[in-house]
């Protein structure tokens, strides 16, 4: 399809009103960024990722000032769709205006490859699929599958940074210590990004992962073993939501202690927990269904709701990951962003919103709970 063959309507155009900003150095993203989650088929059907849409919802982010991507090679068709999409807007929006992170090492729902091989091959593979000859920022994926399990289990993570820290492999002195096979496997990985970015094919390396205490030992197991440096980029998932929060408490830890350069947070609607429709593949607990069943019919609104907790609690500071399906939704995120980052005026309520959905998740016992991963 050409680029005078795509619709460029009304609905294509931002709204007036403040562009999203960018955070400080060393990444220079905007605080808002396009999770490339939704490009696929756990959450979109063929027909609408083979359409127009999707390459309009990126155009029109891109027009709000919102010019970083985050995808994986394990996002189905998410690479394709989105080089297919910048390719056709490059007149409008070349290469050097907007940032593309990625992920690699994990390659299905059950299966993870962190050989340096396979490494370099899937890295490789996205840059063909993005269409691209560099790509801003690689993640490993999914850490927590991979390294050598130490002390994650089900609850509240934040004992990990007070009496539990030895548990967790946390403790002064324990930094740089290898616990196993998949903790080798981490930093055998992570040295080959390292490489990539030698040459220029990538230009910052990171992790992601769900457990906050495993990518805060990871983190510091990177930075106390050679070369002893920091990592640059970390990304996490759901923990900083009207569910849980315990990402502002490790936030100062892995940039402080760690020395990571950057944090990302994503999913302000933990994985759609928050949303209007639970996704049935959810890793929730019933307990916590259930709660969320009740913030979602005694508070109006809630995915706008939670997506303005998480913003706010950004603070300019995080970059916040959050996917778009359609435009409507780009607008709407624009909308709140304006709303509380650029002095626009707070819907009516929105406060009292916040604290009744977390009054619900703590009179559940499920505030600040984070589930098992893996």
């Amino acid at each position: 399809m050409s680029w005078t063959a795509i619709p460029d309507e009304i609905e294509d155009q931002p709204i007036d009103g403040p562009l999203v900003a960018t955070v400080d150095a060393p990444l220079s993203v905007s605080q808002l960024v396009i999770g490339g989650g939704v490009l696929s088929n756990q959450y979109n059907t063929d027909d609408h990722l083979e359409s127009t849409v999707p390459l309009r919802v990126v155009r029109l982010a891109f027009r709000y000032g919102i010019r970083t991507i985050d995808t994986s090679i394990y996002y189905g068709p998410s690479e394709l769709v989105l080089g297919k999409a910048l390719q056709a807007i490059k007149e409008e929006f070349p290469r050097s205006s907007y940032q593309i992170m990625t992920k690699c090492g994990r390659v299905s729902a059950n299966e993870f490859n962190y050989h340096p091989d396979a490494i370099r091959d899937s890295v490789k593979r996205s840059l063909e699929r993005l269409q691209t000859d560099y790509l801003d920022t690689v993640y490993l994926h999914d850490t927590e599958f991979v390294c050598t399990p130490v002390g994650h289990a089900p609850g509240d993570s934040s004992a990990a940074l007070k009496d539990k820290m030895a548990d967790f492999g946390l403790a002064h002195g324990q930094e740089s210590k290898v616990h196993g096979d998949g903790d080798q496997q981490i930093l055998d990985a992570f040295a080959t990004l390292r490489e990539l970015k030698e040459q220029g094919i990538i230009k910052k390396i990171g992790i992601t992962g769900y457990p906050l205490p495993t990518l805060l030992r990871l983190a510091l197991l990177i930075l106390h073993n050679p070369p002893y440096e920091p990592v640059d980029v970390i990304l996490s998932y759901s923990h900083l939501s009207l569910q849980n929060s315990t990402f502002l408490q490790f936030g100062p830890e892995l940039l402080g202690r760690a020395k990571v350069g950057q944090l990302l947070t994503a999913s302000p609607f933990s994985m759609g927990l928050l949303t209007a429709a639970l996704p049935p593949w959810h890793p929730s607990p019933e307990p916590l269904r259930q709660a969320a069943a009740k913030a979602r019919a005694e508070v109006d609104g809630l995915p706008n709701v939670a997506l303005g907790y998480a913003i706010r609690k950004c603070g300019g500071v995080y970059p916040l990951v959050t996917g778009f399906s359609k435009m409507s939704e780009v607008h709407e995120c624009v909308g709140v962003w304006r709303e509380i980052m650029a002095g626009g005026k707070e819907s009516e309520g929105r406060l009292e919103k916040e604290e009744k959905v977390m009054g619900i998740f703590e009179e559940s016992g499920f505030k600040d709970w984070s589930w098992a991963s893996p």
